[in-house]
């Protein structure tokens, strides 16, 4: 069975937000669309307690976009964002949000960054995401939302090691693209056996 993974479409991530996306919302009305053709929709929403590690402002003398070395490896440094309970973390106005069935929140571990929907970024402490899944005898995902370059790419990547057959929308699909991240991510998915689809093709 397919279902229609939607991931972090957010305020924050969209223009006007503290971590904006260029252009994010532009792809809302394709998700609209798309959402209606799936039978299980699901969604992630980045949630991250204030003062979270990965926020730039919890380091001295560290600006967003920086890195820093944390136990898991290293972390890029981020705008203080998507914060539990603030307009900015709650998902898009225009996005519908009536045919989700599970929300996956991610992000809420203070002393850890989880941009997948199936891992935090220590690439071993779960979401719940492949059981719920396998559950239902998911065996493919279809994803779209922000960003390209980080939640998306790291989404896709670890839903291939989870066994998922996974394609990404391109025109529903938006990224940072920090130094060509973009392209890079692109290379890594496609390289690691994730397909690239049109909305067209899933639309009648």
């Amino acid at each position: 069975m397919n279902a229609l993974l939607i991931i972090d479409v957010q305020n924050d991530f969209c223009p006007g937000g503290a971590l904006e996306v260029p252009n994010g919302d532009q792809i809302i009305p394709t998700i609209n669309a798309l959402s209606k053709r799936f039978d299980v929709v699901i969604q992630t929403q980045d949630w991250h307690p204030a003062g979270h590690s990965s926020f730039a402002s919890s380091h001295e003398g560290k600006q967003p976009f920086d890195t820093t070395d944390m136990p898991y490896g290293t972390q890029v440094l981020w705008p203080d964002h998507c914060v539990q309970g603030s307009d900015g973390a709650d998902f898009h106005p225009d996005l519908n949000t009536d045919r989700s069935q599970l929300i996956v929140r991610k992000g809420f571990r203070k002393e850890i960054d989880s941009y997948s929907a199936f891992f935090e970024n220590d690439e071993s402490t779960t979401t719940g995401l492949t059981g719920y899944l396998q559950a239902r005898d998911i065996d493919k995902l279809y994803a779209v939302g922000l960003a390209t370059d980080f939640c998306v790419k790291w989404s896709v990547m670890d839903g291939l090691k989870e066994g998922f057959e996974l394609f990404v929308v391109e025109d529903a699909v938006k990224g940072i693209d920090l130094e060509g991240s973009v392209e890079q991510a692109w290379t890594e998915m496609m390289g690691a056996g994730a397909k690239k689809v049109s909305s067209e093709e899933l639309l009648p």
